[in-house]
């Protein structure tokens, strides 16, 4: 990888305040890219990335943007392009879930999931999709989840399900540009995103019904998640799209 301060590629995260876009965003920092890490919370993201070890000629940005507003994504990008020059690697890692079930969901949390966590990241991609048609190359990474098969809270299913189908559509369309892209499909991973709405006793029984279902018994980490986008992100992978790779200790057989 080229990692001179002219030629480093950037990495553009979502969702990076949280446990797994923080992991996501060191190791992709130890692979040598700038990272632009966005998020709705700003201040927490800013303080996450002082702690960043950068090289000499590294920088990482906080970007603020709230993913249910189209208008906000575009201005998302257009600064990261302003700050950089240049947008390489997408990871589309944010996600929202208001639990419900098909007998009472709420219509306006529904579209509101529907919003961040299927229609930003297409629209993320189409405003990225000029500079990958400049520099002829990108790495599109999608964070789907196990569920997507396995079923769970419907309007969480069907956003994940359609990222599935979206980062098979985009892998079609981007390839003339020799972009690629690729989901990740997590097993039960501890973080304040699974815990929220949760009490530590549900949890626990969740956990280990995981645990119980997977070969290797033991939950995912975010380094798991982590290290599976850096080869994804890598020239390693130059030939690998419209995959869902599963990081969940074989739980998905």
């Amino acid at each position: 990888m080229n990692t001179t301060h002219e030629n480093r590629r950037v990495a553009l995260v979502t969702g990076a305040a949280g446990e797994l876009g923080r992991a996501i965003c060191v190791r992709l920092a130890r692979d040598g890219l700038h990272i632009a890490a966005v998020d709705i919370d700003l201040a927490t993201t800013q303080a996450f990335l002082q702690q960043l070890q950068l090289a000499p000629g590294q920088s990482a940005v906080a970007v603020q943007a709230d993913l249910g507003i189209p208008s906000s994504i575009s201005e998302m990008v257009e600064q990261v392009g302003q700050r950089f020059g240049r947008i390489d690697v997408v990871v589309n890692n944010a996600a929202v879930n208001h639990r419900g079930s098909i007998y009472d969901f709420d219509v306006a949390k529904w579209d509101h999931m529907m919003a961040v966590n299927l229609r930003a990241p297409a629209l993320i991609c189409q405003h990225v999709a000029p500079y990958w048609q400049r520099q002829a190359s990108g790495r599109v990474i999608n964070m789907v989840s196990r569920c997507w098969v396995a079923g769970g809270p419907p309007a969480y299913v069907a956003c994940k399900a359609g990222l599935v189908g979206l980062t098979r559509s985009m892998a079609r369309e981007l390839a003339a540009h020799n972009v690629t892209v690729n989901a990740i499909a997590p097993g039960l991973l501890p973080s304040a995103f699974t815990l929220d709405g949760r009490d530590a006793e549900s949890f626990e029984r969740m956990a280990q019904g995981s645990i119980s279902n997977t070969p290797l018994k033991r939950l995912a980490k975010p380094e798991d998640i982590a290290g599976t986008t850096s080869y994804l992100a890598s020239e390693d992978a130059a030939f690998v799209t419209a995959e869902v790779i599963h990081v969940c200790g074989g739980s998905q057989l």
